[in-house]
């Protein structure tokens, strides 16, 4: 039999700690070993694959445009590639009207920074404490922790960080030489941290006051997560641009930054050789379409309750407190989580840590009822 764990550490870099576990294949919301063994999957690829694994829909339409047209540059206008850019005006919070493409969730992110330099004339950039906004230059210097920074500086000067849900210290931070500010609206790998109605009305009026930007970073939370199909739309609240990445095409590697109509950048001064390319828009196309038509941000937020109260119910001593916001949890314990997470996984769950002693669980939007209770069951044994 072939050692696949022996491969990947022979041959690959390995830059993240591997669970003891070879995945193969998925269904739902469960995925299975070389061995057949089943697991349920509550990280969902760190919020990537929202419709579960291999969802029939999804499937079709990437078959169906591999056999198609897999690349075309932006070069070159494509149907597929002007109707996701299309879709994706429809769906995000109307302050949006344009959309560029690229690959992942950093990229959009860098592509924002650069866009804000250029409409602003500006260069510094305001953005929350634990926040959380990527791997490349540009986002490692967005990001507060320091085990993501220090290896790497000196970063990109110019980024203030101030506490998250302080409206008197981003108030204080935000001034003439201020490009935009840069929020998640939860922090999930800053230990699932929902923000405050009021910080996201007043993150608003600052910027709009001071003539910086205000983007979200909506990574993780959008395409329904939180029970909306954006968290902006739980706050009615118009960034001027969006990040977004994740769960946008069901697992196929895609990004965007969404841009009101006034911010403009002159051609060649961005780009991308694999964003937007057809693959990609096709399989965004489908999933968009199946959040909409199976109503999954309402699923995540009637789920996302019933998780709640079922954790409740189980009188969990272990925990210090349960944030939550839709199918985004974060379970914080009163220790730190790695012997849990690795318990869990002797118990065939799949979960994420968020921080030290947070317990973060993205369950596909899929998941059933009973997979929630046997979950629970299970957090009942361990931390109760």
């Amino acid at each position: 039999m072939i050692d696949y764990r022996a491969l990947e550490h022979d041959y690959g870099l390995p830059l993240q700690p591997k669970r003891d576990l070879v995945a193969v294949r998925g269904q739902g919301t469960l995925l299975y070993d070389e061995n057949g063994e089943e697991y349920i999957d509550f990280a969902a690829g760190i919020a990537v694959a929202s419709l579960g694994h291999s969802h029939p829909q999804l499937v079709a339409a990437i078959q169906q445009q591999a056999a198609t047209l897999i690349t075309c540059p932006n070069i070159m206008y494509n149907d597929v590639r002007s109707n996701l850019l299309q879709k994706l005006v429809e769906v995000t919070p109307r302050s949006l009207t344009r959309a560029y493409l690229c690959n992942s969730g950093a990229e959009s992110i860098e592509a924002a920074l650069k866009f804000a330099r250029l409409h602003t004339g500006r260069t510094n950039f305001v953005t929350a404490m634990r926040g959380f906004h990527g791997r490349t230059m540009g986002a490692v210097s967005a990001t507060y922790t320091p085990k993501y920074r220090e290896a790497f500086q000196p970063l990109i000067p110019g980024f203030d960080y101030v506490p998250f849900n302080k409206i008197e210290k981003l108030e204080a931070a935000v001034n003439d030489n201020t490009a935009a500010v840069m929020i998640e609206l939860v922090q999930g790998e800053g230990g699932v941290n929902p923000v405050q109605a009021d910080y996201a009305a007043a993150a608003r009026e600052i910027c709009s006051a001071r003539g910086a930007l205000l983007i979200i970073d909506e990574i993780q939370t959008g395409f329904c997560r939180t029970g909306k199909f954006f968290a902006c739309d739980h706050f009615d609240l118009q960034p001027d641009m969006m990040c977004v990445a994740k769960a946008m095409a069901g697992g196929v590697p895609i990004g965007a930054t969404m841009l009101n109509a006034e911010i403009k950048v002159e051609p060649g001064l961005h780009g991308t050789t694999f964003g937007g390319n057809p693959l990609a828009c096709a399989a965004a196309l489908a999933a968009i379409d199946v959040y909409q038509s199976d109503n999954l941000a309402q699923r995540a937020a009637e789920l996302g309750d019933y998780f709640e109260q079922q954790l409740n119910a189980a009188e969990l001593s272990q925990v210090r407190t349960l944030r939550r916001l839709g199918l985004m949890i974060g379970i914080e314990l009163k220790q730190k989580v790695q012997d849990k997470l690795a318990q869990l996984l002797e118990r065939r769950i799949i979960a994420l840590p968020a921080g030290p002693n947070v317990i973060r669980m993205l369950p596909p939007l899929v998941v059933e009822k009973d997979q929630i209770d046997k979950v629970t069951a299970t957090l009942r044994e361990l931390l109760a």
